[in-house]
């Protein structure tokens, strides 16, 4: 399971990501970007961040350790800000932390290379969990110490917020045209042959085990935390075998 910790101090709203996370330290004294249950995306925006952030991790992409973060939702009633008083009011419990990458630059594709096989790999890996949200306009990557860094993967598995069209959601090809990483001539073909074998029962339960129950109770359709466990690596291990032939948009 992921590391458990608890925030001890809200130190401020980081306001470039569109559900408003904020930085905080925990009581192990690392500092930790917040993702509230509050936040209008709701909790399944959380359930995505783990299943896409611990299954890159294992295929080994470079993504912030997550942690679950216990929040008291009277900690910032010291923030003058109303809207982040009443974010964090609406959040008291398990929230979702990332580490915090202190001196990270936000990845440029005019500013920085990126080599064919590594672009592969992530393009692949977008194409795999329907990440529309790592485009050229609004990358979702870091530069930190001169590594490429994963961030945001709120925006993935739409098909989650539609069970019972999970099947053709799921089976639909994957638009790489905006890509940030698609003027690098990501090789898509050998990424395919490295990771897709990697994308096991195995290794989804693995990956799926990591969500706090806490976010999958009561999901209309299912009868237990772990049969929407199921539902989540099903369609994720069905698409790692063929997305591959899948990916438009790509010269």
């Amino acid at each position: 399971m992921l590391k458990e910790v608890i925030a001890t101090r809200f130190i401020a709203p980081l306001r470039e990501g569109g559900s408003l996370p904020g930085l905080v330290e925990a009581d192990d004294l690392g500092r930790y970007v917040l993702k509230f249950t509050g936040a209008g995306q709701g909790r399944k925006t959380l359930v995505a961040e783990v299943v896409c952030g611990e299954l890159a991790r294992r295929l080994g992409l470079r993504i912030p350790r997550l942690v679950t973060v216990e929040l008291d939702a009277d900690l910032g009633l010291g923030e003058p800000d109303q809207e982040v008083q009443s974010l964090l009011r609406s959040s008291g419990g398990t929230n979702l932390g990332m580490d915090f990458l202190s001196g990270a630059l936000g990845f440029d594709p005019l500013a920085f290379r990126v080599d064919p096989r590594e672009a592969g790999r992530i393009v692949w890996f977008d194409a795999l969990v329907n990440n529309v949200d790592r485009s050229w306009r609004n990358p979702n990557l870091l530069m930190w110490h001169g590594e490429l860094w994963l961030v945001d993967h709120g925006a993935t598995m739409i098909w989650h917020h539609n069970w019972p069209g999970v099947q053709a959601s799921a089976a639909r090809a994957y638009d790489a045209s905006d890509h940030a990483l698609a003027r690098f001539a990501p090789d898509v073909a050998a990424a395919a042959t490295e990771l897709a074998p990697q994308v096991t029962e195995e290794l989804l339960a693995d990956v799926t085990a990591q969500i706090p129950e806490v976010w999958l109770a009561g999901e209309p359709g299912f009868g237990t935390p772990d049969e929407l466990r199921q539902a989540y690596a099903r369609p994720l291990l069905a698409r790692a075998a063929a997305i591959h032939d899948r990916i438009q948009g790509l010269t």
